[in-house]
């Protein structure tokens, strides 16, 4: 492809085509008025593109009021927004975004119309989030001009986006966007042409192990919720995520990334959201969905089952994982409990094992333990907002009563839950790392750009491949083998990028040469 005839993305001569003119359209228009382009509005609805400038210039007068712009910028972004009659309009722009149904042949005929009224020097991008820009290229006679340019909703707040180049796409187009999206004041990264690109695919593994979870029978809806949010710093638990957004969008996303990829085991979703879909309860927008929420959206708490609570006489703690022990150990001084320090526990002490992706149940029967006065804590996460204990099949109800009362003595809230490998915030974490491991592995984007794709398009507490060097790489790959080996479920097994450079002592965010 030869270089194409446009001004360098800083230039205010930049003239930009945008169809559609809902939500994200809208977006993608502020921002790139107020970074200095010139901007044309379509929509086959008529009327859409001028209600849309009013609706922007509505916006930069608050942005003004609330002191993020000053008159002048108001005026001069104001005076970059043009609405057009149609399609025709868009001659002389220099790129055009379509911002339309998610659609693949409503896609593939707007370019294909846009071919024979625009030069074919003109860059041709989708916001698609979830369609392939090598399937909405093909059949174009310039294919290599078209690429994904995946904003996120809302889009002037949301400080990322994808730029996708498929199959045929030119390098330079990439590039353009890549430069464009940054000068827009967003954090532009490279994605190859994959289902869910980076943060959709990435996302996978926050939701379907928390669904997993809930089929499992491990934790109810709120303790899920409020274990991950504690524990790992989610902002939202899973199941409040899914109603923020509607299980008519995020279902039948599980569904699509699945079969995409053909049925990857990692993004196997649950039968339990494809009810509720077929039931209705999608969230918020229904005002029932995992919870229940007033006329105002305001999530109405299911109260939690009140647990007994008593303090054991004394305390035998597993050495099994020596730093995970010191940590309970802490917990257990900090109560006053004993502890025991006996290479066997006494007949009257609670046993306290720290499964590393194991469940409670094999670490019992691995030490030789008494199963009915054993439990599993989770040691590996904060333990300063809540404490996660776990039972066994026999643990019987006074170790849980002495647990509670063990961990909860601070006042800190304790989370009772049945017996899993892996625990609750393990394996969720876990899943999400290797996940993200696997994207680095297939070269769909440099560990970095995983990085802070999912920070600020997902808003997890911390990167998943920076999560993985913090928590160290061997540890994760430790508890994903374990996970494996006791449920037999691929879904868990490492990537390759995790088990490499765990065994070379190498952190996960260290791209190859």
């Amino acid at each position: 492809m030869q270089a194409a005839i446009r001004p360098e993305a800083t230039s205010p001569e930049v003239v930009v085509g945008l169809i559609g003119c809902g939500v994200m359209g809208r977006g993608i228009a502020q921002i790139a008025a107020l970074a200095g382009a010139t901007v044309r509005l379509t929509d086959s609805r008529e009327g859409a593109a001028e209600a849309a400038k009013t609706e922007l210039m509505a916006t930069f007068r608050k942005l003004a009021e609330r002191g993020k712009l000053n008159a002048a910028a108001v005026d001069a972004a104001a005076a970059r927004l043009h609405p057009c009659k149609g399609l025709p309009e868009l001659a002389g722009c220099h790129m055009v975004v379509e911002a339309i149904v998610e659609d693949l042949n409503a896609k593939k005929a707007l370019f294909a119309t846009l071919e024979n009224l625009l030069g074919a020097d003109v860059i041709l991008a989708t916001n698609t989030s979830s369609l392939s820009v090598t399937a909405i290229a093909a059949g174009l006679k310039h294919p290599e001009r078209v690429a994904g340019f995946h904003f996120f909703n809302p889009v002037p707040l949301m400080k990322i986006v994808e730029c996708i180049g498929g199959l045929l796409t030119d390098d330079s187009v990439v590039d353009y966007l890549l430069a464009l999206g940054t000068h827009w004041g967003h954090v532009a990264v490279r994605a190859k042409d994959t289902p869910g690109f980076i943060v959709n695919h990435a996302g996978r593994g926050y939701g379907t192990e928390g669904l997993r979870l809930l089929a499992e029978n491990v934790a109810t809806v709120p303790a899920l919720d409020a274990i991950l949010r504690d524990t790992a710093g989610f902002r939202l638990g899973p199941c409040e995520l899914m109603d923020l957004t509607g299980l008519d969008v995020s279902h039948p996303v599980m569904e699509s990334i699945y079969q995409q990829y053909y049925e990857e085991p990692r993004f196997r979703p649950q039968g339990l959201t494809r009810q509720m879909l077929a039931a209705g309860t999608l969230g918020r927008k229904t005002s029932h969905g995992f919870y229940r929420y007033d006329a105002e959206g305001k999530k109405q708490p299911i109260p939690e089952k009140e647990q007994a609570s008593e303090m054991p006489s004394s305390v035998w703690l597993s050495r099994e994982s020596p730093e995970l022990a010191e940590r309970i150990a802490a917990l257990v001084a900090a109560a006053g409990v004993p502890l025991e320090s006996n290479e066997l526990p006494s007949p009257d002490a609670l046993c306290i094992v720290t499964p590393l992706g194991d469940d409670a149940t094999t670490c019992c029967v691995r030490e030789g333990l008494d199963a009915r006065r054993t439990v599993g804590v989770e040691a590996l996460f904060d333990a300063s907002k809540r404490r996660v204990v776990m039972t066994t099949p026999a643990t019987e109800a006074g170790a849980v009563a002495m647990a509670c009362g063990l961990f909860g003595a601070s006042g800190i809230p304790v989370s009772v839950v049945r017996d899993s490998a892996g625990l609750v915030t393990q394996r969720v974490v876990a899943h999400i790392i290797n996940i993200a491991c696997e994207i680095a592995q297939q070269g769909i984007a440099a560990p970095q750009d995983i990085d802070r794709a999912v920070t600020l398009g997902l808003g997890y507490p911390v990167g998943p491949l920076a999560w993985g060097d913090r928590l160290g790489p061997m540890m994760v790959l430790t508890i994903l083998k374990n996970l494996q080996e006791q449920t037999g479920d691929s879904r868990y097994r490492p990537s390759p990028w995790l088990q490499r450079r765990a065994l070379l002592g190498l952190p996960l965010l260290q791209q190859e040469i």
